[in-house]
C-alpha cells in the first residue's frame, strides 16, 4: 500500500494513477451516484448498449466554475447513447477545480478514486478515454489531460480559459471549441491564445468557432463525440 504522503506528492504533481483494466466488479446500466463523498460526489451514466465484452469509450466531464456533476452530464448526456459512451461526472471538492484556486491536490486524488471504481466496474477501451469541460472545467481538463497524455488519448474542451499542466506526458488529441461573441472568456484571449501554443507544440487538434456566447452549442457537442469516437475501440487492455 502507498502511504499518504506518496498519493499527496503524486496528486500536487497532477499526476493519475488510474488506468483501465479488466472488470472485478459486474455494474449495472443507468445512472448512478459513485458513492465516494456524502456532499460534493458526482455519477457514472452507462447505456443500456454496455456490454462487458465490449470495451466502451469513456468520458470524464469536468463542470465550470460553480458548477456541479449533473450539470456537466447533461452536456453530453443525450448523445451517450448514440455514441456507446459511458460518462464520469465528478464535483470539484470547492467551487471550481485545485489548480484555478492554487495548485493541483485535492480534486486530483478525488478522480483518481472515481476512475479507479469505473475501471473497477467497467470494460473501458484503452484508446478512447477522455477528459472533457466546458470553462473552467475546459481549462482543467486541458490541464489535467496533458499532464496525464498516457491515460487520456482525447481533450474536449468546450470554450476554456486557460491551460496550465504540472508536466506533459503522450500527446493526446484535442478538441477545442469557443463562442466567438463569449463575453465570460473572451475568445481572442482565450481560445485563439491556446490553439497556437498547441499547435507550436505539435498536438493534433481540431478547433471549432461558432457564432454564439459561452455555451456548448448541441451541434459542437455532437461533433466532440463524432470526432471522439472516430477510432475503433482498443478491445485489448495493456496490463
Amino acid at each position: 500500500m502507498e502511504s499518504s504522503k506518496q498519493v499527496d506528492s503524486r496528486a500536487t504533481k497532477g499526476q493519475l494513477l488510474s488506468r483501465p483494466t479488466r472488470p472485478t466488479t459486474t455494474a449495472l446500466t443507468g445512472l448512478h451516484p459513485l458513492g465516494l463523498d456524502g456532499q460534493r460526489d458526482g455519477f457514472v451514466y452507462v447505456p443500456e448498449t454496455y456490454r462487458a465484452d465490449q470495451p466502451a469509450p469513456l468520458v470524464l466531464i469536468l463542470h465550470g466554475a460553480g458548477g456541479d456533476a449533473e450539470g456537466a452530464l447533461k452536456i453530453l448526456y443525450h448523445l451517450a447513447i448514440r455514441f456507446g459512451t459511458i460518462l464520469l461526472a465528478v464535483d470539484s471538492r470547492q467551487q471550481t477545480w485545485d489548480i484555478i484556486r492554487g495548485g493541483y491536490g485535492p480534486d486530483i486524488a478525488f478522480i483518481d478514486r472515481a476512475l479507479t471504481q469505473t475501471f473497477s466496474h467497467y470494460a473501458i477501451a484503452p484508446n478512447q478515454v477522455a477528459i472533457a469541460g466546458f470553462s473552467d472545467g475546459a481549462s482543467y481538463a486541458l490541464s489535467v489531460g496533458i499532464t496525464n497524455g498516457d491515460l487520456f488519448n482525447h481533450i474536449i474542451a468546450f470554450s476554456p480559459g486557460f491551460m496550465a499542466p504540472a508536466s506533459q506526458s503522450g500527446k493526446p488529441r484535442v478538441f477545442i471549441s469557443h463562442g466567438k461573441s463569449d463575453t465570460v472568456l473572451p475568445i481572442e484571449r482565450c481560445s485563439r491564445r491556446i490553439v497556437q501554443q498547441l499547435k507550436r507544440a505539435g498536438y493534433d487538434l481540431e478547433y471549432r468557432e461558432f457564432n454564439g456566447l459561452h455555451t456548448v452549442p448541441t451541434a459542437i457537442a455532437q461533433r466532440a463525440m463524432e470526432w471522439f469516437t472516430e477510432s475503433e475501440p482498443d478491445k485489448a487492455f495493456h496490463l
